[in-house]
């Protein structure tokens, strides 16, 4: 306990313990900004997945196999069980709702109407989107087990008759809703260079002229010398997925093979930045 005052976590206050305002907001489940759920999921899985490092960097594949067993597909490791789904979802929303606000505000999205938030789990990029956007609707699109999950928990926020919810693949090009903006966070880094253009290539063909694409990644600098967050996340995908992170030249390269023009990209200062794209 004492170590937590000295991490200014907690503050002593005679023989008691409180929790330091930090903690409340971030430590708490029950605060709408928890990272408890990415502080579980790094415990339970990527700190075993990263005890495989020198592994992943020498074989160059993730380490589930090895960890944890079984030849199932990467996200059927992380949704194995309905408490572990439920562990990496949180997760990736305590990072989403403090990133998100940031991302949407990196470009002008007021022209648009209509966003599907790909891969969007908990909905957090397509409610900054629509709070932020008076005038926008959108779509939060994933698996079935996912859309399930979160069902109750979006139909809940503010701005819920504004979003609507979608079943399926994104890696199925029929099963893509059409729309004017599509947004990924933190999906692109998951997956190979061949697989993420072909992604690319099938919201491209949903789009119309003057469509947008808004990506959420950590970027690299061009030099690939930092910042050290990137590295560390690169290596985490690495150990645990198909995937890394890159530059925004990187990424320029791969929008501009699936069809995409006007790549710009903007770091926001938060966990992740932005890289915006347009159909022309």
């Amino acid at each position: 306990m004492n170590a937590c005052v000295g991490l200014k976590l907690l503050r002593k206050e005679g023989n008691s313990y409180l929790n330091e305002q930090i903690a409340s907001t971030y430590l708490c489940r029950t605060s709408p900004h928890t990272l408890v759920g990415y502080i579980l999921y790094s415990d339970q899985v990527l700190f075993k997945l990263w005890s495989h490092l020198e592994d992943a960097i020498r074989d160059g594949v993730p380490q589930w196999k090895e960890v944890f067993g079984g030849d199932a597909d990467i996200f059927d490791q992380f949704f194995r069980t309905e408490e572990a789904m439920k562990t990496f979802l949180k997760g990736m929303h305590g990072f989403g709702v403090i990133s998100s606000p940031l991302v949407v505000s990196a470009f002008d999205l007021s022209p648009y109407r209509t966003l599907v938030d790909l891969g969007g789990a908990t909905g957090h990029l397509a409610i900054s989107a629509c709070e932020r956007y008076p005038e926008l609707r959108a779509i939060v699109f994933d698996l079935p087990r996912v859309i399930d999950a979160v069902r109750d928990d979006l139909s809940k926020v503010a701005i819920a008759s504004r979003i609507e919810l979608m079943k399926g693949n994104f890696f199925n090009p029929k099963e893509i809703p059409e729309a004017d903006l599509f947004g990924l966070s933190r999906i692109l880094h998951d997956w190979a260079d061949e697989k993420v253009v072909l992604l690319l290539r099938s919201i491209y063909d949903r789009l119309p002229l003057g469509g947008g694409i808004l990506i959420a990644e950590k970027l690299l600098n061009e030099g690939k010398t930092g910042p050290i967050s990137a590295h560390l996340q690169s290596l985490n995908m690495l150990v645990c997925t198909e995937g890394k992170e890159r530059t925004l030249s990187e990424y320029r390269t791969l929008l501009e093979d699936a069809g995409f023009n006007d790549v710009r990209g903007k770091v926001t200062g938060a966990l992740l930045d932005a890289v915006i794209a347009v159909k022309t």
